[in-house]
């Protein structure tokens, strides 16, 4: 397991102290540098393997059942992939989306059906390339995310770019029947960490699936 990032250190003794919010930074870079590492050090056969074990982990769990839209996303840089299961999706004629950047750097979520063409955006980042009608997060069933660490808590690291953070901030101020989408990370098992660090702007998760278990956040 990776080593902890502290969590001692709250958002709010950072939010006037330009160290600490440094400090954290820092230590947040060279926690997502170790853990982007270890999931690109598996090779291509794990990655296979893993990104079937989630497939089949996440069909028997009845998570999903009632969902009638769910996003996902194309993995890049060593994410766990979850082709498989939109494969499984789209067979049951589940509506799928996947993520599109907007210029105000937040996330919309757009219909892909089997076979439809992708494009790179400039992160390099597949995206579907028929963009019409693209939907808000909070207008989907259930979101499978991408992330770079995580711990049992629900706290996620990202890549740093805060867009799944800024795309579902109207569940910090929302009541509990504004918590819309249900929020599931997919991780390999060796992205866990002990404790991170949960600033104002991050979005916890309900749920983290890796490929060696179902993890309900506490």
């Amino acid at each position: 397991m990776a080593a902890s990032l502290d969590t001692n250190n709250t958002s709010s003794n950072t939010a006037n102290n330009p160290a600490n919010e440094t400090a954290i930074a820092l230590r947040k870079t060279q926690l997502r540098r170790q853990l982007r590492n270890k999931r690109r050090s598996l090779n291509p056969r794990q990655q296979l393997q893993a990104a079937y074990t989630i497939d089949r982990i996440i069909a028997q769990s009845g998570l999903i059942a009632s969902s009638h839209s769910i996003a996902l996303y194309i993995a890049n840089d060593g994410e766990i992939d979850p082709a498989p299961l939109l494969d499984r999706l789209l067979s049951l004629r589940i509506q799928c989306f996947l993520p599109v950047i907007r210029n105000n750097g937040q996330l919309a979520f757009a219909r892909y059906r089997q076979g439809d063409r992708l494009t790179f955006n400039h992160f390099g980042i597949a995206e579907p390339a028929k963009r019409k009608r693209l939907r808000p997060g909070w207008s989907i069933s259930t979101v499978f995310m991408p992330l770079v660490g995580f711990d049992r808590q629900g706290r996620r690291l990202g890549m740093g770019g805060g867009f799944y953070d800024r795309s579902f901030s109207h569940r910090r101020h929302g009541s509990a029947g504004n918590q819309s989408p249900r929020l599931i990370g997919l991780a390999h098992q060796c992205q866990e960490v002990d404790t991170m660090i949960q600033e104002t702007w991050d979005i916890p998760l309900a749920w983290i699936i890796t490929d060696k278990e179902i993890i309900k956040a506490n």
